[in-house]
């Protein structure tokens, strides 16, 4: 019988390999004629003439103009993207006047911001770019004991644009083209000169973006109505405008070969543990990944142990829920483009515990948290305890309810392990269901479901 058993486990775990199990990762064993594996060794050598021509690809911005605007124009398919802004036009400093380049992502940046803060002050004749003096330029002045003593400098064309030709509040050289991409990707602009071998990243940013509104899934009385946003900027500025605190550290990291998705680690210097905040660090530095796109997605990547269906990492969409485990000890972080934060560790009490309950008194709170930790119990043992007393331990039941549960039973042909088994994916689906379906469909499940849970239940 044992042996019957066994037999019949294995085939089942056959079958569900066979289904689930990915067939492409087998090896398998076949010849090939020597004509096929000449072509094949040739396409290697292809490949790795290709992948060493990748290795020594130029990174350094060339200080020929004309050959930035080829390698951008190469790099960014400037002949088919219709986004792809290549401004030219002709700089004056100091009299003088530069072939320059203006690179941006048209509906990433702000028009107003580029007109008046960037090409007027560099095009435009004035008294900043039309001074005519050779020389020096003069860097401070102090008189002591009659004696007049000033700091100059020769003139140097970079340094004098980025101090007074661009009258913009965010301004960064970058000298690699994988660091002015960035910024460009990001809704950024590039300034390039002709004879210099840098570039200008000028923060122009001007894309829409969502406002911030009200938290959909964690729905309080009282206490703050903010939500995070997808714009991580945003999302930076609302916690620091909350925990109002010098201390609070918002390092930028990263993940992503290529998406390049940026995420923000967040903690409190004094009161985080060090090595926590290392710990985080480590695991998201390490990430061997192409793109990351969603909280989610980092949350299933940092966690310990995949296997374990009990969450380790929370997630939340109020900066007011992320400021108090902050002022706890713990480490947020915040992935651009997710309007969700995910803050690291998690304990059990936090799965019970709700952003109103800092509002309420506290025997209201731990009333509540009370019965959030008896529905948690029901939700996972109700239906066990009902299989086995109805199936097994029918003697506990009281005489009455026995009966009454014997006569709806009588005419149903099914076990009640199967019963129970109907009822949980029939939630499952509704739950699905009401998810995905379109919003004019929702009353319509709603009513669907009723029915459904009601005939389950009799």
């Amino acid at each position: 019988m044992k042996q019957e058993n066994s037999n019949w486990k294995d085939k089942i775990n056959s079958a569900l390999q066979n289904f689930f199990d990915d067939s492409s990762r087998y090896d398998y064993n076949f010849t090939i004629s020597s004509t096929y594996e000449n072509s094949q060794e040739n396409k290697k050598n292809e490949q790795s003439a290709q992948e060493n021509e990748k290795n020594f690809e130029v990174k350094n911005i060339f200080p020929s103009l004309s050959v930035n605007i080829e390698y951008i124009k190469v790099k960014y398919n400037a002949l088919i993207n219709s986004d792809i802004i290549l401004r030219e036009f002709t700089l004056t400093a100091r009299n003088r006047q530069y072939n320059a380049l203006l690179f941006f992502i048209d509906g990433m940046v702000d028009s107003e911001l580029i007109n008046n803060n960037v090409l007027e002050a560099l095009m435009m004749r004035n008294r900043a770019n039309m001074f005519n003096r050779d020389q020096e330029q003069i860097i401070s002045e102090a008189k002591t004991n009659n004696i007049t003593v000033r700091k100059v400098k020769k003139f140097n064309l970079e340094d004098y644009i980025f101090d007074s030709l661009l009258p913009q509040n965010n301004v960064k050289k970058v000298s690699t083209f994988d660091e002015a991409f960035s910024g460009v990707n990001i809704g950024n602009c590039l300034l390039f000169i002709d004879t210099i071998g840098i570039a200008f990243d000028i923060d122009v940013k001007g894309f829409k973006q969502r406002e911030v509104g009200t938290p959909n899934n964690e729905i309080i009385i009282k206490g703050p109505q903010e939500a995070f946003v997808e714009n991580i900027r945003t999302n930076t500025s609302q916690l620091r405008r909350m925990v109002n605190n010098k201390d609070l550290i918002i390092e930028n990291i990263e993940i992503g070969k290529l998406s390049k998705t940026k995420c923000a680690i967040c903690y409190i210097d004094n009161i985080a543990n060090n090595d926590l905040v290392a710990e985080v660090k480590y695991r998201m530095s390490n990430l061997e990944i192409d793109s990351l796109l969603s909280s989610g997605e980092l949350e299933q990547l940092i966690e310990e142990n995949n296997n374990n269906s009990i969450p380790q990492v929370i997630s939340t969409e109020r900066p007011d829920k992320a400021t108090k485990y902050l002022y706890g000890g713990r480490v947020a972080v915040l992935i651009s483009g997710n309007p969700y934060c995910l803050i690291m560790p998690a304990t059990f009490i936090d799965f019970i515990a709700s952003p109103e309950d800092t509002n309420l008194k506290f025997q209201f709170s731990n009333f509540l948290k009370f019965l959030r930790l008896l529905a948690i119990f029901i939700t996972l043992f109700l239906p066990a305890f009902y299989v086995a007393i109805t199936g097994f331990h029918q003697e506990l039941l009281p005489t009455e309810l026995l009966f009454s549960l014997m006569a709806s039973k009588e005419n149903v042909p099914f076990p009640v392990i199967f019963e129970i088994l109907i009822m949980e994916i029939s939630f499952e689906l509704i739950r699905e269901a009401g998810l995905r379906v379109p919003s004019p469909l929702g009353s319509t499940i709603g009513i669907v479901g009723a029915l459904v849970i009601r005939t389950s239940c009799c």
